[in-house]
């Protein structure tokens, strides 16, 4: 009984076969004549919204809209319309991303040396790994699978370690 009633959710929950909608009717958010398709708007926007690419997808459309908005916007000179970090904003110090949003900038623009003195662990470490971990959850998010990296203890310790240390080390120095 159990088996019966996972698949009639599944079926609910807006798997369309080849032959049209699961019953067609207007109380699953179809039409009552089955519609273009038999999917309702409702029932057509969880399956988008389900779909293992559309929280990549996103993040990499609100990633494009901040640059847009970044590529305009120089976090060099004050008064800009940014955010400030809390950490800095509550402490004076410098907290591991600071200057991540000036990197960015500098990237966009093509000053890598001043992206580097912004912030060197992030743009050598931090980019790389992150960029390789957008595209990987992207890549497979479009071929329908849900992506979840899984670094383990070793890996976590050692990320976490480099982070504590770059922290506390750009602030002793200066």
């Amino acid at each position: 009984m159990a088996d019966g009633g996972a698949a009639a959710s599944d079926t609910a929950a807006g798997d369309v076969s080849a032959g049209g909608a699961p019953g067609g009717g207007a109380g699953d958010g179809g039409t009552a004549a089955g519609g273009a398709g038999g999917r309702g708007v409702r029932a057509a926007f969880r399956g988008a919204a389900s779909h293992p690419a559309a929280a990549p997808l996103s993040v990499l459309a609100a990633g494009a809209a901040g640059a847009v908005h970044l590529y305009g916007t120089n976090p060099h000179e004050a008064g800009q319309w940014l955010l400030r970090c809390p950490f800095n904003w509550l402490t004076g110090l410098d907290c591991p991303t600071c200057g991540a949003t000036r990197m960015v900038y500098d990237l966009m623009h093509g000053d890598v040396v001043a992206a580097f003195h912004d912030n060197a662990a992030l743009l050598v470490l931090g980019l790389p790994v992150g960029l390789f971990l957008g595209w990987r959850w992207v890549r497979e998010g479009l071929r329908g699978r849900r992506y979840r990296p899984s670094p383990g203890r070793a890996l976590t310790a050692a990320a976490l370690t480099l982070t504590a240390l770059w922290g506390i080390g750009r602030n002793l120095v200066g």
